[in-house]
Parts: C-alpha cells; structure tokens; sequence
C-alpha cells in the first residue's frame, strides 16, 4: 500500500519536472533567433560579418537603423501598410464571417457546392499572369484597392482555410440559440449579428491575425500590381528595396568616394537584414499580446463539442 501511494506522488513530481525543463527548452529555442537578430541589428555591420554575435552586441551601433530610415519613402510606406492591414483584415474577417455562417445553415441547398468551389481554389490557382490580366481589366493597377480585393497578387479577400475555420467554429455553436432567436422573429442578418459574431469572437480573432500578418507582411503585390506609383509603396517592398541596394553597393567593385566606401563598410547585407527584419516585425509584436487571448481559444476549436 505504502509503495502504491510513493508511486502516485512520485510521477507527478517526474512529470512536471520534465514538462518544466522541456518547455524551457522550447522557449530558449524559439527566443533566441529573435534575440540574435536584434543583437545583429545594433551591431556594428564589419563586426558582424567576422561572426560569434550571439544574444548581445559587440560593437553597438544604431547605424543599421539610421540606414532604414534615412530615406522618408519609409514613413509614408509604413502608414500605407498600416491602412491596407487594417482595412484589408477588417473587410475580409467581415466577409469570411458571413460567407461562413451562410454554409454552415443547413437549409441552404447550395452550401455542398459553395464550399466545394472554395475547397478547389486551396489546390488550384489561375496564376499569376491571369492574375494580372483580370486585375488589368478590373482598371485596379496601380490603386489601393488592389490590395485590398486581391491581397498577395490575386489571393482574393476570402480565404478558403480561414472560411473552413469559421465554419466549423460555427458548427460547434448551439443550434438552439439560432432556432431560438428565428421564433422570437429575428431574421437571418439579426441572427448574424447579435448571436453568431458575439460568439464567434475567438475564432475571428484568430484568423484576424492570420489575415494581418499576411497583409503587412506582403510585398510582392506591390511589386507586380503598384510599383509605379510611389505614394502607393508598402513598408515591406521599401525594405526589401533598401535590401536589394545595401547588397548590390557593397558587392560593387567600382565605389571612387571614399565616404560611399564608409558606408558600404559600416553597413553590411548582413546587419541591414537584421534591423529589417526587426522594423518589419515590431508591430505585429505589439498587436499579438492583445489578441494572444482570444488567439489561444480559437486554436482550440472544435475541441469541444455540444
């Protein structure tokens, strides 16, 4: 009796203990790239091509970052990625949440095929060339809209992962509380928006985030679809514009002035695309904590079920 009861206080103790050290080892894993970017990104770009930069600076400096921001086409392209990921997210969080509850009703006959036609665009694309042509005929080139109705070059407002997300969500929910409100009288737009986004609120946070993080950090479709209009330049294709020039002067043999030299020597690709990547990331970092709650909850659908 005695070692029965031993057993039983011991492997909890074993248990937890190795889930405390497992995890921390995850999490040393997960931080640490981050870490050694931002340790590169305020390091001096010479110091940082000869290695050993770890989680902490060598030789600081915030050259990397005066690089980034010497140009002012950042500022303006960074308030154009704030306004198509809020604008974009919202619109397309909106439409997959009505979409969805409309397959999800089972009185719907056409719901099979719907979601069917959605299914297929997950294996199947058109491509980027009639991409191009059908957002040519649309006179969207070079407009702001572009990025909201075809986000990605032609990925559409819609996602079909982020649909089937909500759907089954929906299918979780109570079909009572529908049915009750259809007898108290409330139509199927009242349904949608006192009972059915209320509710889903996790979910949507969930694919919200999705949704942002693939709009701010999208640069291609500038690239193809808005790249001659300069007011409509995104923070990301800035960067990945800034990017392309820091390499290509540094692998220039044939810099005369000595200052051009300086600066090639100062700022390497390699600590350029460190503080890149933390200018670019920064934000998306300060919206994820507010979110992180509902996030979890909505990751965890389906788990549960009526």
């Amino acid at each position: 009796m005695q070692t029965t009861i031993k057993k039983f206080k011991t492997e909890p103790f074993l248990f937890y203990t190795f889930n405390v050290i497992f995890m921390l080892f995850v999490a040393v894993v997960t931080l640490y790239p981050f870490l050694n970017t931002l340790a590169v990104s305020f390091n001096a770009g010479l110091d940082t091509t000869r290695g050993g930069i770890y989680v902490w600076p060598r030789e600081w400096t915030i050259k990397n970052y005066q690089a980034v921001f010497a140009s002012g086409k950042v500022y303006d392209a960074f308030w154009v990625s704030v306004a198509r990921t809020v604008i974009g997210t919202l619109v397309s969080v909106f439409l997959t949440a009505m979409l969805a509850y409309t397959i999800s009703r089972k009185e719907y006959i056409f719901r099979k095929p719907i979601t069917l036609i959605f299914v297929l665009t997950m294996y199947f694309g058109a491509g980027l060339i009639p991409s191009y042509f059908l957002i040519k005929d649309l006179h969207l080139l070079n407009s702001f809209w572009v990025y909201i109705l075809f986000p990605g070059a032609g990925a559409g407002m819609i996602s079909a992962f982020n649909l089937l997300v909500v759907r089954t969500y929906i299918y979780t929910l109570p079909e009572s509380l529908i049915e009750s409100a259809k007898i108290d009288g409330a139509t199927d737009f009242r349904t949608f928006f006192s009972i059915i986004m209320p509710l889903c609120t996790p979910v949507l946070a969930t694919i919200a985030l999705f949704t942002a993080v693939g709009q701010w950090n999208t640069w291609f479709d500038t690239f193809i679809f808005a790249s001659s209009r300069q007011e409509l330049s995104t923070l990301q294709f800035e960067l990945m514009r800034l990017m392309s020039s820091t390499v290509n002067s540094n692998a220039n043999p044939n810099i005369s002035s000595t200052a051009a030299k300086d600066t090639a020597t100062m700022i390497t690709p390699l600590s350029i695309r460190a503080a890149i990547t933390m200018v670019a990331s920064v934000p998306i970092l300060i919206v994820y904590p507010f979110l992180q709650r509902h996030f979890v909850s909505g990751m965890q659908l389906g788990s549960v079920k009526e």
